[in-house]
Parts: C-alpha cells; structure tokens; sequence
C-alpha cells in the first residue's frame, strides 16, 4: 500500500497552506499557538470565513454544502488546520448533529438547521451523558412523554460541553420506558431557550468552566423536532458517536503541539544549556515522535481503506485504535510541556475564572502549560472511554 501523497494531493496540500496563509487572522493564530483554545468569537468568525469559501462542512454531503472531496483530502484539510493551528469547527454542530441530520432527518429539518450549523448561526451543545449513565449510556433516564404535539421532557444531562453558549442541545432521551434499554431511545432536537431549561457549570481542575449539568423540567418540545423515528435514537447515537471517534486521534495538533515543544524547549535552560539539547529530553520527545509518526500512519491507512469501500454509513471499527492511540499521544505532549516549563508552571493561571489572586509568573508562555495538562486528562475519557475502546477492538477488529 503506497501511503504516500500523489501530486494532486500534494497541490490540493498547497492550496489549503496558501487558503489559512491569505485568510486566518494572524492574532486568531497566535492565540492558538498560546493556548487559547476556547474563545467563541474566534470560532464564530473562522467558520464564517471557511463558509463562504465553502470549506466549513468538508464531509458532508455535497447537496447539504459539503466539498466532494474523497477521504484523504479531507484528512488532509483536517491535518493542515491543526497544524497551523487554525479554530477546529464546533464539533457538535459540524461533526455530530449535522451528519445525523444529513443522514436521518427530514427535509425540513435538512433545510432549516444544516445551512446553520455551516454557518455557525445556532451553537450546539450534546445532551447524552447522565449521572449513572456515561459510559453505560444506554441506562440514560431523561423521559420524553407525548402530550399532543409536543413531548413533556424530564431529567438531567451532565458533561454538556460549552453548554453555556448553546442555541440548541440535541438530546437522547427514553420515549418507551417498557422496552429494552436500547430500544426505547429517541434523538430530539431542543430549543434552549424553552422554558424549564436550566445550565450550571462545572469547574474543571484546570480551573475552567467549559462543561455543565443541564437540568430539564416540563420542557416542551415539538413533536417535528424528533429526528428520525420514534425510539430508534440509539441508532443514530451510534452513528454520531462514530464519526466522532474518527476524528479524535488529532495527528496535525499533536504535531503543531511538539513543533512548539521544540520552540520553547530551545528557549528554556538546564545545566547551562537550552534544553532542547539535554539527551534525556530529546529521548522523551524522540519517543512521542516516534508514535506519532505510527498514529499518522495508521490513520492514513484508514483513510485509504475508506476511500477504496467508499460509504458505507457506518464508522470503521478501526476509529477505535486512533481514539486510544491518539489520546495516549495528546496527554504525553501536554506532560512533555509541563517538563519544559519547569517550575514556571506550578503556580498556573485558571484559564477561565475571573479575579484570580495568583500573578502572572514569567515568562507569559508558560501560563497555559498546567492548565492544558490538567485538562487533557479528559481525552481518554470523552468519546468513550478508552477501556470501552479496547473491548470495541476485540469483538468488532480481532473477533475476540
């Protein structure tokens, strides 16, 4: 199997540098490369740029405003976004409940909410996990219950990832509470401004405040905001939680990520040296390197097995493997820049509380490196936890 890009690919390559070169605003670059992964306004501005080149939605279909492109190239758009690094789309918009939309919804649906998820119009929050039902997700107990043309919803979502900023939730809840716990799911489209919706944050270790519990009570819901069939949202769960693994590995953050390692590791000293030329040191990042360069591989061989199958409207089970792998890789780098830090990080900034009492430690570099530390313990754990990962790879990949 011969991995390596064709010309074509290579000028589409140029094309996507020569694009974030000539429209990225310089100042939403640097705060990337600083760290500053969470600001909405970035966000917003960056998705309305790549919509109106057409590129905010590569994936999707061609007639909901996707590309064509086949899989490499968007494997390739992916990886030269991270690299730059240039404001990753609003997953849950772009890569959830848009293609469940795209794939199971009615053309009602399609025509009012797709145009808007491209554009960034609505922000959209994921409304799955529970308290008791997380990785068991299946024993979730919101209650969605008929009432004419609407659906009384009752219960309780945690883990709601920028909940805050949310327009819209897209929610699981049960519809049939005497059925199996699979087979009574149902995937509603809700309005957060409805009445009986209530979000409180949840302060993270690393001191930010990016996910929340929302709180449902009598929560009225149309009945023409159900996508798909009644109780069958377990399905289209498992397709959205699919296209979320295949996406996860993150080979062009990790890159940009050990590019900036090396940046500052030349700016920091041990020993009377820049560290960057301690032989321990280039042995911890030669390793993570070298993984890298096996996750970039293996992602590429996905790709290329997904280009010859064509769609096929499931996930590969293989997205597993770059899950897992690609988790392992984001936390060995987010410890390798804690290294590089030294003590300059120890007493880190919260990146999101107001009125913190701790002053800035020189240099301004070293603000981030904690706080990104902390916070990428989460990756090992969203999407499925690893362990579930590992049991997905040995009934679906090794038969087992």
């Amino acid at each position: 199997m011969d991995l390596r890009y064709s010309p074509e690919e290579l000028a589409f390559r140029d094309e996507v540098r020569a694009f974030l070169a000539d429209n990225l605003p310089e100042d939403i670059r640097r705060r990337m490369i600083d760290g500053d992964y969470g600001n909405k306004e970035d966000l917003v501005l960056w998705s309305r740029i790549l919509n109106a080149k057409g590129w905010a939605v590569p994936h999707w279909p061609k007639e909901y405003g996707g590309t064509g492109w086949d899989p490499m190239r968007q494997y390739i758009f992916l990886e030269e976004t991270q690299k730059w690094p240039a404001p990753q789309p609003l997953a849950f918009g772009v890569n959830m409940v848009g293609p469940v939309i795209c794939a199971f919804g009615n053309a009602a649906q399609k025509a009012h909410y797709l145009p808007r998820i491209a554009n960034l119009d609505d922000w959209w929050c994921q409304g799955f996990s529970e308290p008791g039902a997380g990785s068991d997700l299946a024993s979730l107990r919101t209650r969605a219950v008929r009432d004419g043309d609407h659906y009384i919803v009752n219960g309780q979502k945690t883990w709601t990832t920028l909940g805050q900023y949310a327009d819209w939730i897209f929610c699981l809840v049960r519809t049939d509470p005497e059925a199996k716990k699979q087979q009574g799911i149902s995937f509603l489209l809700i309005d957060m401004k409805t009445p009986g919706i209530e979000v409180r944050p949840i302060v993270t270790i690393d001191g930010g405040r990016e996910i929340n519990e929302v709180f449902l009570t009598d929560v009225r819901v149309p009945v023409e905001n159900l996508v798909g069939e009644e109780n069958k949202g377990w399905d289209y769960a498992k397709f959205l939680l699919g296209n979320e693994r295949t996406n996860i590995a993150r080979v062009g953050m990790s890159k940009q990520r050990i590019a900036r390692i090396r940046e500052l590791a030349a700016l920091e000293f041990s020993g009377g040296r820049p560290l960057i030329e301690d032989e321990r040191f280039r042995e911890k990042l030669a390793a993570i390197e070298v993984e890298l360069k096996a996750l970039e591989l293996t992602q590429l061989r996905v790709v290329a097995a997904d280009a010859r199958r064509g769609s096929t409207g499931r996930p590969d089970p293989a997205s597993s493997i770059l899950k897992i792998k690609g988790s392992e890789i984001q936390q060995a780098t987010t410890h390798l820049l804690m290294q590089v830090m030294g003590p300059h990080a120890l007493p880190y900034q919260p990146h999101d509380l107001d009125g913190s009492n701790e002053p800035p430690i020189e240099p301004d570099y070293a603000g981030p490196a904690a706080p990104h530390y902390f916070n990428y313990r989460k990756v090992s754990i969203y999407g499925g936890s690893n362990e579930i990962q590992k049991n997905i790879i040995a009934k679906a990949v090794l038969g087992l």
